[in-house]
């Protein structure tokens, strides 16, 4: 049976080698979703994480929250890395469900893409801040 202390440092120390071991921690059918991707099996999955390795500087999680329900996991978590050369912090959620020898069948990331990359983009940010200044509801002030 895989512990959630275990699962945890494998997320926390994962590193461009040990995306082998996916297959340690997730059933061979695992169902992945996050804001670019949406695939099933453990391949697909260790896939994902090596694109990141190749794209990102340094990546490194950090999993500061956990809540568990029987099968269910919630782990609250910041992704911290460099990108275009500049130190990001990406905060997000996983929500987790695991099968009966405590693999991972089911994995959803939840973060915003927009406000937690393309803002931090040299060319696309701009935009992106712009047109979240012109979308976002006015602050009311206190009376």
């Amino acid at each position: 049976m895989i512990t959630l202390d275990a699962l945890v440092h494998f997320y926390e120390t994962l590193t461009p080698e040990t995306v082998a071991d996916f297959d340690t921690f997730y059933a061979a059918d695992a169902h992945f979703v996050d804001p670019f991707n949406d695939v099933r099996g453990v391949a697909a999955i260790q896939a994902i994480f090596r694109h990141m390795f190749s794209q990102l500087e340094a990546p490194r999680f950090a999993v500061t929250e956990r809540f568990v329900r029987r099968t269910q996991v919630v782990l609250i978590w910041d992704l911290h890395c460099r990108l275009a050369g500049q130190p990001v912090t990406i905060t997000g959620a996983s929500h987790l469900r695991l099968d009966a020898a405590g693999r991972v069948c089911m994995h959803r990331d939840f973060w915003d893409a927009a406000s937690e990359v393309y803002e931090k983009l040299p060319l696309i940010g701009g935009l992106m801040r712009c047109a979240r200044r012109r979308l976002s509801a006015p602050q009311s002030t206190p009376e």
